[in-house]
């Protein structure tokens, strides 16, 4: 399982970023409203800067921003020990955010991000080797103390977990052969959007297409 105290299984920058726009492409296809999608990819973040990030509308989120150094990812379960809001101070969890380098540091400033609302916190550079997070203790028996657990589930890089929480949210079944093309980058086309959703509007998707960088056919 994925979680900060295992990061072994997330992918490396490049293919991290990649599968976060996949995730929002699908999502895009699958919801036409976005208010009621999980994922989202925004290529035009800033200058230099590209941002994904998942929300559940339950109060329960992460952002991850890429950017010519590496990338960083914050998220929030609203029911982790862990949440500052379970804190009398409101402060979060020592050690979360408190080694964050300096290069990351204009990420924690971001009033989007909802910084003061995060439970897990971790960050990698192009030169570093792994996923990295700061010094922290964890709370006893606990067995995912900052939701990064199953926050991150949908992160392990297999085409099977999207397609069964997305079965399972939207209540329709959905291509296996679909997802993992959209998966491995596979030129988006019309009738691939319409595997996946017989109602996919193509003109949206055009426009949600380009703002997610993914190439259209």
């Amino acid at each position: 399982m994925i979680s900060t105290r295992d990061l072994s299984q997330l992918p490396e920058i490049r293919s991290l970023k990649k599968l976060t726009q996949s995730l929002a492409m699908l999502d895009a296809i699958m919801m036409p409203d976005w208010s009621y999608r999980y994922y989202s990819f925004n290529a035009m973040w800033d200058d230099g800067e590209q941002m994904a990030s998942m929300n559940n509308g339950q109060g329960d989120e992460w952002y991850c921003l890429f950017n010519a150094q590496g990338a960083i990812l914050k998220g929030f379960d609203h029911e982790s020990v862990m949440s500052p809001w379970a804190r009398d101070d409101h402060s979060v969890w020592p050690g979360v955010l408190d080694e964050v380098p300096e290069r990351f540091s204009s990420f924690l400033k971001e009033p989007a991000f909802s910084i003061e609302d995060t439970t897990f916190c971790f960050w990698r550079s192009y030169a570093d080797s792994r996923w990295r997070t700061g010094q922290i203790i964890f709370p006893e028996n606990e067995d995912d103390p900052d939701g990064s657990g199953w926050l991150l589930s949908i992160l392990d890089g297999k085409a099977e977990t999207y397609q069964h929480w997305a079965e399972e949210y939207y209540e329709r079944v959905v291509s296996l052969t679909a997802v993992e093309r959209i998966y491995q980058h596979e030129v988006l086309t019309e009738s691939l959007a319409r595997e996946l959703n017989p109602d996919a509007e193509w003109k949206a998707l055009v426009a949600e297409a380009a703002q997610i960088q993914y190439l259209l056919g």
